[in-house]
């Protein structure tokens, strides 16, 4: 297959140099989820004569941009004009929006082809769609970006657009093996992305390597994020966050594991406690998501309430019956911490915590804890997810690299750093 080993920037090196054709690429990631597809299910659209008919374009013309040829996979909570936009909801079967979201028109004026609409939870949430784990039918991908995650990992599709509320990139990419980075909140356009929390969703991506995930990212949001090759070794804060009583033997393992082969390579570790306060977070995220997303979906609760799955039913009602009070308090705190946080890095260019609880859980019914990447997602940090093992059910593992708010490109760096220096092992 064209792209089985090649890194998005080495295809689009040879799609530049017209040594590779859009076309051809196109008909390979075809073929890969014709292949996959039947097991995987990380689709929902695709409409395979458009796709050629626009690659075919692409090798017509000019040098389109940086992404010229690439293709990529875009989650259904994101609008696309010729595509149908569903959001992962019965409510919305056979939804046509008049316009691109705002990240996908540019994403097609950079030159990227888009392959078609990867699976969604219900509006983004836990109601699970049809996705299976591409390591082992019988687990959960993760979610909400599942089809993304997973369509990554399978090497249906280069890259592909998630987004993140409370931990829909970062879970999804470590239970699937890929790598997973949620940009620092507001990085990239929410224009035309179905919202269910003004203040915490955020718009991401999925790719096979972190330097795939920062150029792609950077491309869009016109920012110098791209990794170079040799960069020096990190400091790195070893924090095991306040949710360490969640994790999973093998995440403990790994998580002791991984601190020896860093060190071994020449990272500089510290141990990090987050301040007392950081403990309230978590709550804080929930509290702010419920009462944040029964208002987003306030028309759809209130007109087609009996066509909304469980829990998410149950969910927006309790969302209308937050106090004020508790929301304005839970927005403080993560002011607070926002503030904290600064103080907390200032020595560190990064710090690494869990993903996840573990490997990806078996069964189909739901997708997951996120317990590890809601305070992250409400503190508005760059996260990068990195593959670094897989666990004892020969699923996959690795380890979460958070930054500074608005310092990706030094986050990005040191998850370079770590995905070079940690080669996937079994525990």
């Amino acid at each position: 297959m064209i792209f089985e080993h090649s890194t998005a920037a080495e295809l689009l090196a040879r799609l530049a140099r017209r040594e590779l054709t859009a076309e051809s690429l196109a008909r390979a990631c075809l073929e890969r989820i014709d292949a996959c597809e039947p097991e995987v299910q990380a689709w929902t659209h695709i409409d395979r004569a458009a796709v050629l008919a626009a690659a075919k374009e692409l090798d017509r013309g000019a040098i389109r941009g940086a992404l010229h040829g690439l293709p990529i996979g875009v989650k259904d909570v994101f609008d696309t004009f010729d595509l149908p936009t569903e959001y992962g909801s019965a409510i919305y079967a056979r939804h046509r929006p008049a316009a691109d979201a705002a990240v996908i028109a540019l994403a097609r004026s950079a030159g990227a082809l888009v392959l078609g609409k990867t699976v969604t939870t219900e509006f983004a949430t836990f109601p699970p769609g049809k996705t299976r784990n591409p390591h082992h039918p019988g687990h959960t991908p993760g979610g909400s970006s599942s089809g993304s995650a997973a369509a990554v990992a399978a090497a249906m599709v280069p890259v592909a657009f998630g987004t993140q509320t409370t931990g829909s990139i970062i879970r999804p990419a470590s239970f699937c093996g890929a790598v997973g980075y949620k940009p620092s909140f507001g990085t990239l356009p929410r224009v035309g992305v179905k919202a269910i929390s003004d203040c915490l969703d955020t718009v991401g991506v999925f790719a096979r390597r972190v330097a795939d995930a920062a150029s792609f990212v950077g491309v869009l949001a016109r920012r110098a994020f791209a990794v170079s090759a040799e960069v020096d070794a990190p400091r790195l804060g070893w924090c095991r966050t306040p949710q360490w009583p969640e994790a999973q033997p093998e995440t403990r393992a790994l998580f002791e594991r991984e601190a020896v082969r860093l060190a071994s390579a020449g990272a500089k570790l510290r141990e990090l406690e987050l301040p007392a306060a950081f403990a309230g977070l978590a709550e804080a995220q929930g509290t702010i998501w419920d009462f944040e997303m029964a208002r987003c979906l306030a028309d759809e609760h209130r007109r087609n309430s009996e066509r909304i799955r469980e829990p998410l039913r149950s969910q927006l009602a309790r969302g209308l019956e937050v106090p004020t009070e508790r929301y304005d308090t839970a927005m403080k705190l993560a002011s607070e911490c926002r503030r904290m946080l600064g103080d907390e890095l200032r020595e560190f260019d990064a710090l690494v915590v869990p993903s996840a609880p573990g490997e990806a859980p078996r069964g189909l019914e739901a997708t997951g804890n996120p317990v590890f990447n809601r305070i992250w997602s409400l503190l508005h940090t760059p996260c990068v997810h990195v593959p670094t093992a897989t666990g004892p059910q020969r699923l996959p593992l690795g380890l979460q690299v958070v930054g500074m708010i608005g310092d990706d490109a030094r986050a990005l760096a040191c998850a370079h750093w770590v995905e070079q220096h940690l080669p996937v092992e079994s525990l």
